[in-house]
Formats: structure tokens, C-alpha cells, sequence
């Protein structure tokens, strides 16, 4: 895939968000199919679920893992494990078709070589929301974060360096795909409160993928 000085592609659009980040609008449309059976695969071996943060707060939003390393909080903090703290054992293994997606959108973005060793899968229901934070759990920070949107639409935050930075909103759209490393890596970013308006495939649900390089 390429991408001409104005964004177009040649497999959809690209709204940049940065000068090292952006969306690639329906990039993951074409691999749907795969990517739901493999999804349930991972959730039968290690199930969503609404983890503790340090504060002692649920979150609203339940999450899984597979890969090498899983990130998990509980209220010694947060931090990536390399087995499920559910049961004991090692998180599935990456699916090939999620590997595939998400080294083709990385490069598609300008990141080649992306090897992402964790896959941090979070479901979002009516009202889940993610609040604003940066990703700065990861040992290696010059890879990409590669986020891949499923089921219904969500607003998505983007902001600066600093929390008290200026932020846009955009809507991320099923099959929708964000890409942000570079000087945009730690740029902070969330998701407002998920309005219920069902998707045809995936009904009240969002599920995100968000491919990273931890270790």
C-alpha cells in the first residue's frame, strides 16, 4: 500500500492524525472473516474479563490477551505477564491472520518490520470507556502501536504529549485501523463512553486489537 501526499491510498483512505500517525480507513475490512473465528479461539482459552486497576477501580472495558506477553492490572499496577493470571498458563498464541493485519498496516504506515510480541484485546459495551493515557508500559517504545477497530463505531481521542494537551476526536469505524509510533508514540489517547447502536456482525460490542512490540 501507498500513500500519495494527500492521503489517498491504494486500498482506501489515510487520515493522518500526525506526522507519524493516522487511520487506514477499512484496512482490516478484507480480513474479517478470518480474524472472528481466530477471536474466539483466544476467547475460549483465556475468556474476557474486567480487570482491577492500581486504584482499586473495575474497568469498564474487559479485556484478553494472546502472544508472548499479555497486559494485565491489578492493584500492584500495570504491567505485561507472560501467562494468563486468570488460570496460570501461557496466553494463546498470536493467530497468523492477526500477525498478517498488523505487520501489513504497520508498514502501510511507514513502520516496516514490525514484530509485535503482544496483543492486548479489548471488548467495549454501551457505555464502556477508555480514559485518556499513554501506552508507556512497553520496554521498546520505538515500535508502532497498531489498533485495529471491530464491531460498532467509537469516538477516538487523540491528543498531545502533556494530558492537558489539545485533543481531536474521529470516529473509528469497523475495520477502521490506527497506526501511531514515531515522534506521535506517546501521545495520549481514549475512547468516549460507547453509544449502543449495534453492528450487524458483532451486535452491541467493539472489539479493538491493539498490536504492540513490548519487550
Amino acid at each position: 500500500m501507498t500513500l500519495d501526499l494527500f492521503g489517498a491510498s491504494d486500498t482506501g483512505t489515510y487520515d493522518r492524525m500526525g506526522s507519524a500517525a493516522g487511520i487506514l480507513r477499512g484496512f482490516a475490512l478484507p480480513d474479517v472473516d478470518a480474524l472472528l473465528p481466530a477471536l474466539a479461539d483466544i476467547q475460549a482459552a483465556s475468556p474476557f474479563r474486567h480487570m482491577i486497576t492500581p486504584g482499586g477501580f473495575t474497568m469498564s472495558v474487559a479485556l484478553s490477551n494472546c502472544e508472548t506477553l499479555g497486559w494485565t492490572s491489578d492493584r500492584f499496577g500495570y504491567r505485561y505477564s507472560r501467562v494468563d493470571p486468570s488460570h496460570g498458563r501461557p496466553w494463546p498464541a498470536m493467530p497468523a491472520v492477526f500477525l498478517r493485519l498488523a505487520q501489513r498496516a504497520a508498514a502501510a504506515a511507514g513502520f516496516d518490520g514490525f514484530a509485535p510480541d503482544a496483543c492486548l484485546i479489548n471488548r467495549y459495551v454501551p457505555g464502556s470507556r477508555l480514559s485518556l493515557h499513554q501506552d508507556k508500559n512497553e520496554v521498546d517504545s520505538s515500535a508502532p502501536i497498531v489498533s485495529v477497530s471491530l464491531g460498532m463505531a467509537a469516538v477516538f481521542v487523540f491528543g498531545g504529549h502533556a494530558r492537558t494537551d489539545k485533543c481531536f476526536r474521529t470516529s473509528l469505524l469497523h475495520g477502521d485501523v490506527a497506526v501511531w509510533g514515531g515522534e506521535d508514540r506517546m501521545r495520549y489517547h481514549g475512547v468516549l463512553p460507547m453509544v449502543d447502536a449495534p453492528h450487524p456482525l458483532l451486535g452491541s460490542q467493539r472489539i479493538n486489537l491493539t498490536f504492540r512490540k513490548a519487550a
